[in-house]
């Protein structure tokens, strides 16, 4: 595998356990089928299970049988699922940083003895209610809304673009609590199952297909008040989950990358034109060449990110940096392996083509490519080109 300036001679001894694993996980249980997956637009509900027995759910979190694992641990892990599918780790990444972490943050003592165990086997399936038909990058003129009434709370609204909500047992909807000054978001923990919920699948989707994407409708659903995360208010709440989830997403687009140029090296070796490989023509040793380069800088700039995060200085700021630059690489690099594949990049049974349509997704959610310019023109001007 790429890693051409030796960042893995620097892992511990759980961190090469963990990259291991992982790299042993993709290539058995997630390579084999996700071609048809792939084609057929389903998420091998298998895996669901299996990745909650290795401890992939949110591993970086203390307490509750979690496995308080370092952030490079974790980061590695997104990059080898990433490797295998962004479907795969859409899912993983969902699970663990836009559902568990907001539990294990913000929620009461009740709220994470019962969520988090469940979540962290793959017991209970969670989603995350953000965006919606409206509001994508501009998440804070939601129009869901939550009303009290006696001991809890009347939820109205819809959310779409969410990843497990057709599958999932619980879900994280952020809405605006009209009952209070000023209508502050508040976070709810919400049980699929309940009156006047619906969770539809998307259909149609290009990319991201071994993924379920949803929407969440709400009807005047219920939530009791030890439904609340008490511990958050305001845009804080659901803007921090979209850090962890985009820290992972920076990882995992080097994965991506990383394959469709392993990839495209081997077929370059094997594929022979002109009477020898076509490894030996410059044009494509120039492609390899800086393939490698690029992913080798998102291998660095993912790496440095850990080091920020373990011991608490990483921003916003510099995941959204991280995030921009990584899947942007990723997608690049995926369209040159597909390029050097000639007519067999289409097919499915080599993974560029897939990769590169799935960067089309992971380019646009946890925030647009030009989302994170604007976040950055702003932090390096003290400028706002947005409000």
């Amino acid at each position: 595998m790429l890693d051409y300036v030796d960042l893995e001679q620097d892992l511990n001894q759980e961190e090469r356990m963990i990259l291991e694993t992982a790299r042993e996980f993709v290539a058995e249980r997630i390579k084999p089928d996700i071609e048809e997956h792939f084609e057929d637009g389903t998420f091998p509900m298998e895996l669901i299970d299996e990745m909650g027995e290795l401890g992939f759910y949110a591993p970086n979190l203390d307490g509750y049988g979690l496995p308080n694992i370092s952030e490079k641990g974790y980061g590695l892990l997104m990059q080898e699922l990433e490797a295998g599918d962004s479907g795969v780790r859409s899912m993983a990444s969902v699970q663990g940083a836009l559902v568990m972490y907001p539990i294990h943050a913000y929620g009461s003592a009740e709220q994470k003895e019962r969520w988090l165990p469940a979540l962290a086997t793959g017991d209970a399936v969670g989603c995350f209610g953000l965006t919606e038909p409206a509001h994508g990058s501009n998440p804070a003129g939601m129009e869901s809304y939550a009303v009290r009434d006696g001991d809890g709370y009347v939820l109205n609204g819809s959310k779409t673009w969410i990843t497990n909500s057709p599958i999932a047992d619980v879900c994280v909807i952020w809405a605006r609590d009209r009952s209070a000054e000023e209508h502050p978001v508040r976070g709810f923990l919400v049980e699929s199952d309940r009156d006047g919920l619906s969770t539809n699948k998307l259909e149609g989707k290009l990319s991201l297909r071994a993924s379920v994407t949803g929407e969440i409708g709400m009807n005047d659903v219920y939530a009791p008040e030890e439904d609340v995360l008490p511990h958050v208010e305001g845009m804080k709440g659901p803007l921090s989950c979209l850090t962890q989830a985009r820290y992972g997403i920076a990882w995992g687009a080097v994965g991506a990358a990383r394959d469709c140029f392993e990839t495209a090296r081997e077929y370059a070796l094997e594929r022979e034109q002109f009477g020898g490989p076509i490894a030996r023509f410059q044009l494509q040793q120039d492609k390899l060449a800086e393939m490698a380069t690029q992913i080798t800088t998102g291998q660095l700039l993912s790496y440095r990110l850990a080091e920020l995060k373990e011991r608490g200085d990483l921003r916003p700021q510099h995941v959204s940096m991280a995030k921009r630059n990584n899947v942007r690489m990723a997608r690049d690099q995926a369209r040159i392996a597909r390029e050097m594949l000639g007519g067999n990049g289409i097919m499915l049974s080599y993974s560029p083509i897939r990769h590169m349509v799935n960067m089309e997704t992971v380019y646009t959610y946890e925030g647009t490519h030009d989302i994170h310019t604007l976040i950055l023109g702003e932090d390096l001007t003290g400028i706002a080109s947005f409000s």
